[in-house]
């Protein structure tokens, strides 16, 4: 079903529009969003070393794609966060807990709203941010 415009070449283009369904479900996972708006100005965080773009879709659903570069970080939620980990080796470590979950690959986790969590990024992570209201 690819029945929309797509770019390929993303040099000096900071937002584009992708006119088809919302995505795009490939062996039971989302592989690619559809009929959003991506923010042209980047997230960015610890002096560089965790970016993001923002993904807005037609309901108000908003969501980030970004990429972590090894470190420790600490990051606090506005509103309840899904993380999902698309590829990397981390740990993390949730409010209230002092154990520390480790992913290496993919997975996925969740943050409640008005909280602080911990991470420790030990290669290139690949993720994609849910914003829940």
């Amino acid at each position: 079903m690819n029945k929309g415009r797509r770019n390929a070449d993303y040099s000096g283009q900071a937002a584009f529009l992708i006119e088809q369904d919302y995505l795009i479900e490939g062996a039971g996972e989302m592989s690619q969003f559809e009929q959003v708006t991506v923010v042209k100005k980047a997230n960015v965080y610890f002096d560089g070393k965790v970016t993001s773009r923002t993904v807005l879709f037609a309901d108000g659903t908003k969501k980030t794609l970004g990429i972590m570069m090894p470190g420790q970080y600490e990051f606090g939620t506005d509103t309840k966060e899904i993380m999902e980990i698309l590829g990397g080796d981390l740990k993390v470590q949730l409010p209230g807990s002092e154990e520390w979950l480790e992913f290496q690959g993919s997975g996925e986790f969740t943050v409640p709203a008005g909280a602080k969590f911990k991470l420790d990024i030990r290669t290139v992570t690949d993720y994609c941010c849910s914003y829940v209201n």
